[in-house]
């Protein structure tokens, strides 16, 4: 096979896109090494993560194009250039994609968010979704989702037949493990964080539900830090504004945007990790944290439960109360802690990029056997 992979995600602005393509060509490329793969990359976005130049290895081709994303140019200009490269089969992973292309091709659709809180977005934006979704899961031969909760809202909100969706679980990286405590010390002193902490990961949007995290914070009585990071769009302040009129400000810390080498020792160090999501297509910080020998408390909502497995404290998101509770017995309780601990390394253990890759190629082999 020679199978075409959309690159052009690889980019700072889609952080959890850019992993997922970055380590599943990766991992293609040793899980099938008599077939060939082409990575295209748009050497003008700004990637300040992954280091293209690790993919080139001899079955993987990395191929510098200029069409950038959500633009009509990749529409007219990119199938020409597919057809060039003679490809079997091309794999966009995001539902933004060229639709007319001169070869078969699948998509990986992450989550339906948009359709699910339309509050939270303009309604141009709302439109264009819908259009660029459904285009995303007619001109595809197989859609690829990457849960079971994901796939289910699939084939219930937008009526795509089951037999086209495949899951294929995200994997972790080997780089999140637990690390010694000389380097989660080092992590502290570079980020003036007291031991101890409470953290939570990932963007600030209002589905992440960040707002009822902190209220719930504030109900626990404790000398630990609530630490917040990751990327902050913003157009969400409400979080900041809470933690103002509540009062918190030494004890929740926006921390922003950590650099990946950073965050196996930012889980490690972790007396907890809070993941309070209304939805997640998958939720991948959940999976890192538990690799990283973090107790979790997380919802019970979406895919949460399924990369949980039983290893997690799981709380309904819409209720203040119940994840105070949660996290004052999780803090409480230093055996329950070294259970969790223990149960959050075997359950991270099942995931792994080799098994998405090789779930992957079984969905590249389905459609080019029809």
């Amino acid at each position: 096979m020679r199978i075409g992979i959309d690159g052009r995600y690889i980019q700072d602005h889609f952080p959890g896109i850019g992993r997922y393509t970055h380590n599943l060509i990766q991992a293609l490329a040793k899980a099938a090494p008599e077939d060939s793969f082409v990575l295209l990359h748009n050497p003008g976005v700004v990637n300040t993560r992954y280091d293209l130049e690790t993919l080139r290895v001899p079955n993987t081709e990395v191929v510098a194009v200029d069409f950038p994303t959500f633009s009509l140019t990749e529409q007219y200009r990119l199938p020409s250039f597919i057809h060039h490269l003679g490809l079997d089969l091309f794999h966009s992973p995001y539902y933004i994609k060229p639709y007319l292309l001169p070869c078969p091709s699948v998509v990986t659709i992450y989550d339906l968010i948009p359709r699910l809180y339309p509050q939270y977005i303009s309604p141009w934006a709302r439109g264009i979704f819908e259009v660029a979704i459904r285009l995303a899961t007619v001109t595809s031969r197989l859609v690829i989702s990457v849960s079971q909760s994901a796939k289910e809202d699939l084939v219930r909100l937008l009526g795509v037949p089951p037999s086209k969706v495949w899951v294929t679980p995200l994997g972790v990286d080997a780089q999140f493990h637990p690390v010694n405590e000389k380097a989660v010390l080092n992590l502290r002193q570079k980020y003036d964080l007291s031991e101890g902490y409470i953290l939570y990961l990932g963007i600030n949007k209002p589905h992440k539900n960040l707002v009822r995290l902190v209220k719930a914070f504030a109900k626990v009585k404790t000398g630990r830090k609530l630490v917040l990071a990751g990327k902050e769009d913003p157009r969400y302040r409400e979080v900041h504004e809470v933690v103002k009129q509540l009062g918190l400000q030494e004890r929740v810390v926006f921390l922003g945007q950590v650099p990946e080498d950073d965050l196996p020792a930012l889980y490690s160090g972790a007396t907890l990790f809070v993941f309070p999501s209304l939805y997640e297509g998958f939720g991948l910080p959940l999976l890192e944290a538990m690799a990283c020998g973090a107790p979790v408390v997380c919802s019970s909502t979406s895919s949460l439960p399924e990369i949980a497995g039983r290893a997690a404290v799981m709380v309904d998101p819409l209720d203040v109360s119940q994840l105070a509770r949660a996290l004052k017995r999780v803090l409480g309780d230093s055996n329950l802690r070294v259970s969790m601990r223990e149960e959050g390394l075997k359950q991270a253990a099942r995931f792994s990029w080799e098994r998405t890759a090789k779930e992957t190629l079984a969905v590249y082999r389905q459609v080019l056997s029809r």
